[in-house]
């Protein structure tokens, strides 16, 4: 403990501080008695003000000036003569005690100020951190009620998709199903008109194109699989899918006996690797995009590559700083802050890697056995 954290615990204790300021001036006047011969008669007034003085700026007013009057009598009776008396031998001998106690209301008075002002200092530093913490707290509410509020939306994004898909599959496809079979039907029978049955069989290859097309894109908004089967075979179906589209081979690696996850979980890793190949194929000008993904007793490990130009520097450094790069790359940092993970890119002139991982809470409910 320093010297100063010790004369303020005494200082809280108004007692204390008077019987310390008075022992600190007995202590210097009794200093001053025996070294006043051998270095001047000067002396004593010099150890009684530096006492005074301490006494003012660590005890307060009322310990200081006590110590003030205690060193003007023990002055005057020790040492200004006439010794042992309180009389004054002439009205000159005045000056010296007249002195001596305005030097020390000189002291205390710059103490007292020095110490109102060190009070003043104190209550405003302790206001402005209490409205420090008050703001600070009203930050975490509000980044707590923003980071709730993005995985209530992503949720209804997910639940209106996984809708969308449905309707699509179960109404539009019907209808387009049935339009084929009629235009069949009637092809068919105007099969001796050759110029009409050549335009009817356009047709019906147009509707089976489009109704292809329509099960495509209801599979790409929540593809029927992912609830069924599972992530593994929901990701094969769309690697292949992929492949055959974009003309970029992509190599899937991923166990056989992957097994089951949360609903939750399975939906932020296919619409990761969803991003990141769509990235590839519109950014990156690689012909080749890996994508492991790997599972242990607490975690699961997703790692996509390829090697194509690269993500500026610039760029680069917005994303590994959670900046805002792009929606695509908020949307999947987002999806799997909300379930604990993390995401990590790193990229150079040989290619990008994205990196996500995420924390098994639940009980494995398959086998799991793959090194990323």
């Amino acid at each position: 403990m320093n010297k100063t954290s010790l004369f303020s615990r005494i200082g809280s204790l108004r007692v204390l501080r008077i019987f310390v300021a008075i022992v600190t001036t007995a202590m210097a006047l009794a200093v001053g008695h025996f070294v006043g011969p051998l270095c001047g008669d000067h002396v004593p007034y010099i150890v009684a003000l530096v006492a005074v003085s301490f006494c003012a700026w660590y005890y307060g007013l009322v310990p200081a000036a006590l110590a003030s009057g205690l060193a003007t009598a023990v002055l005057k009776y020790w040492f200004m003569p006439p010794v042992q008396t309180f009389m004054f031998a002439s009205t000159g001998q005045f000056f010296g005690p007249l002195m001596f106690v305005a030097a020390c209301a000189l002291m205390i008075a710059m103490a007292e100020l020095h110490r109102r002002k060190s009070e003043r200092l104190r209550i405003a530093q302790e206001e402005l951190e209490k409205r420090v913490q008050e703001r600070t707290a009203e930050l975490n509410i509000a980044n707590q009620g923003l980071r709730e509020l993005t995985a209530r939306l992503m949720q209804l994004q997910d639940d209106e998709r996984r809708r969308i898909a449905r309707e699509l599959h179960d109404s539009v496809g019907q209808m387009l199903a049935a339009l084929s079979m009629n235009l069949t039907t009637v092809g068919a029978d105007i099969e001796r008109l050759n110029h009409v049955a050549k335009t009817v069989a356009d047709s019906a290859s147009i509707v089976r194109e489009m109704n292809q097309e329509v099960r495509t894109i209801s599979y790409l908004l929540h593809p029927p699989l992912l609830d069924e089967r599972g992530l593994a075979s929901a990701l094969r179906w769309y690697v292949e899918g992929f492949s055959e589209r974009s003309n970029l081979e992509v190599k899937l690696e991923i166990s056989e006996v992957f097994g089951r996850l949360s609903q939750e979980m399975e939906t932020a890793i296919f619409r990761t690797v969803q991003e990141c190949l769509t990235n590839i194929h519109r950014h990156s000008g690689s012909p080749v995009a890996r994508v492991r993904l790997a599972r242990s007793d607490h975690e699961v490990r997703l790692k996509i590559e390829d090697h194509g130009t690269g993500i500026p520097a610039e760029k680069l450094e917005e994303m590994v700083s959670a900046g805002t790069p792009g929606v695509g790359i908020r949307g999947m940092r987002e999806r799997l802050r909300q379930l604990g993970g993390s995401l990590e890119i790193q990229s150079s002139e040989k290619g990008t890697t994205v990196e996500a991982r995420l924390p098994i809470l639940a009980p494995i409910t398959a086998a799991s056995e793959i090194a990323a």
